[in-house]
């Protein structure tokens, strides 16, 4: 899972990231308002922590042209500014959540779950698929009741897919999931090959019922 912090202290930022990476999120950070709108632009995130106040401009305006773009990224507001008419009006400009600076890091990692959860999983703890059971809390995955050991890399795949059912991703969209903006550095996806053929060889000795599928020239789809 991929997370974008939009934050202009570079000591909280690092804290912020330190943490996440520790709970197995892949993140990235924006210190300024062009920073955080260029990233936006180009990337796609799980969810987006997003200071108000930053250097060059008004955070509310990133959150504005994200909802103008009719984009789907998550938003939790960060920030300092704990007042009622700030809160009501990231809210109905579309974020997910609002919490105040100073926060303790558990409660934003598990604000940051519960978006995520509710926007890609319908707000479910597990997700079940015939013989495939996927317990959200605990990050472990079953087959017809056994336990397939994942790697970091191959549950979020994993959960990217589901998440995205019946959608063609292209490889270069798992990529950019996977590494981040420095995808871009690498010469080709056989990474992105290798992390799939992974999770299908552990997923197919399991026994599931193969809706990982291979789209010729174009990406992956899991169909269900």
């Amino acid at each position: 899972m991929k997370i974008l912090i939009i934050e202009d202290e570079p000591e909280l930022a690092a804290d912020i990231a330190t943490y996440l990476l520790s709970q197995g999120y892949l993140c990235e950070h924006a210190g300024t308002w062009m920073q955080a709108r260029e990233k936006v632009e180009l990337y796609r995130y799980d969810c987006i922590l997003l200071d108000l106040m930053l250097p060059g401009g008004d955070g509310m305006d990133i959150l504005d042209m994200l909802k103008d773009q009719g984009q789907q990224d998550g938003v939790i507001i960060i920030s300092a500014k704990d007042d009622y008419d700030h809160k009501i009006r990231g809210l109905r400009a579309g974020a997910d959540d609002y919490l105040a600076k100073p926060f303790h890091l558990p409660e934003l990692a598990a604000r940051i779950y519960s978006v995520i959860r509710r926007r890609n999983f319908a707000n479910q703890n597990s997700i079940i698929q015939n013989e495939l059971k996927v317990d959200l809390d605990a990050r472990v995955v079953t087959v017809n009741g056994t336990l397939v050991a994942l790697t970091r890399k191959e549950l979020d795949l994993l959960l990217y897919f589901i998440g995205n059912r019946n959608r063609v991703i292209a490889k270069s969209a798992l990529a950019e999931h996977l590494s981040g903006d420095i995808a871009d550095m690498f010469d080709n996806h056989d990474f992105v090959y290798a992390h799939v053929k992974n999770l299908k060889k552990k997923l197919s000795d399991a026994g599931y019922g193969n809706y990982l599928k291979t789209i010729y020239a174009t990406g992956y789809k899991w169909e269900g």
